[in-house]
Formats: C-alpha cells, sequence, structure tokens
C-alpha cells in the first residue's frame, strides 16, 4: 500500500510538471507570434469618444485605426510598452508606476493618447494591476475574446484605435465588467 502511494505521488507529480511545461511552452511559441503582423487588416475608421485634459467630452469623431509597422512602434514605445500593448504580454504585478497612482485625472492610451478611463473609475482589485469599474466611453474599450492554451476562453479589453491590449476582463469579482489595466 504505501510503495503504491509513493508511486501515485511520483507519477501524479511528474505529469503535473509536464503539463505545466507544455503549457509555458505554447505560451511563449504563441507570444512569439502575437502581433509580428506589420499592419492591420481592418484600417477601420473607428468612432471614439474624445475628452480634453480636465475630462470634458469634445465629442464623438471617426478616425482611422492607428496604423504603424513593428519598427516605428518599438521607436515610439519602450520595450516593455511594446511587450504589454503590441503583443499583449504581462508586466509584473505591483511593478507599474500606475498601480499606486491615486492622483484624480484620466488613463490615456500609450499608443495614440486617447483617454480610455477616468481616476474615480479606479479600484483596488488586488491583482498587482490598476483596474477600473468602467471605460470612460463605452466607444474608447472594446472587448477581445481570445483562447489560451487552446482550451480556456478569455476576453481582453482592447482600445479600438491603437488596437493597444489593456488587460484581461477580470472575474473574480461581483461585478464582470472591470477590466485590469497593465500599463
Amino acid at each position: 500500500m504505501n510503495d503504491f502511494t509513493r508511486r501515485s505521488l511520483i507519477y501524479g507529480t511528474a505529469t503535473l510538471a509536464a503539463a505545466g511545461l507544455l503549457a509555458g511552452v505554447q505560451r511563449i511559441g504563441l507570444s512569439a507570434f502575437a502581433g509580428d503582423s506589420d499592419a492591420e487588416d481592418d484600417p477601420g475608421p473607428v468612432k471614439i469618444m474624445k475628452f480634453a485634459d480636465d475630462g470634458a467630452p469634445l465629442g464623438t469623431l471617426s478616425v482611422p485605426k492607428v496604423r504603424k509597422r513593428r519598427a516605428e512602434w518599438k521607436k515610439q514605445l519602450t520595450p516593455l510598452q511594446y511587450e504589454v500593448t503590441r503583443r499583449a504580454a504581462t508586466e509584473f504585478a505591483f511593478s507599474g508606476p500606475l498601480h499606486d497612482q491615486h492622483a484624480p485625472g484620466l488613463y490615456r492610451c500609450i499608443d495614440c493618447k486617447n483617454a480610455l478611463f477616468e481616476s474615480k473609475s479606479k479600484f483596488d482589485s488586488g491583482t498587482g494591476w490598476p483596474s477600473f469599474w468602467e471605460p470612460i466611453a463605452k466607444e474608447n474599450v472594446r472587448e477581445k475574446k481570445h483562447s489560451s492554451l487552446g482550451v480556456l476562453s478569455n476576453r481582453s479589453k482592447m482600445h479600438p484605435s491603437a488596437d493597444a491590449h489593456l488587460g484581461p476582463r477580470l472575474h473574480r469579482r461581483p461585478r464582470t465588467d472591470r477590466p485590469a489595466v497593465t500599463a
């Protein structure tokens, strides 16, 4: 009986380790190819709501999507900003400059400077990333459904004008429409 239990533990641990290794390799493989296209297939136009620096709405505009080649994005953004917004990577929790930011104001897209969230809709989700109850305007944030690990269905928040990855939609809270923004 003891030998059977020990053998089960060893095989179970090895199986879990192999599954974790395969999941990690698949994630690395998928991220290696994420965002590798130089230009978007759909140039837009998209409707967005413009806001002044004080949060006053300036009106809804129809604008073409921001289209740049990889080299242009890499020149404009830091390596971490590029990986997060263009390739849907994730920065380390509790490490971003906006995680503990509490000043009033607007949170803007790092790619195109359009307003995405107001500081008064920010809340502490416990995830280590800035999280918001709702976008400043529904036109300025869209949801993108994707699969990771080939099985799990997930939803991410995107900025429609620049196709910038903003972060996952949180499912752990009573309201499920709270995106977590990785900035």
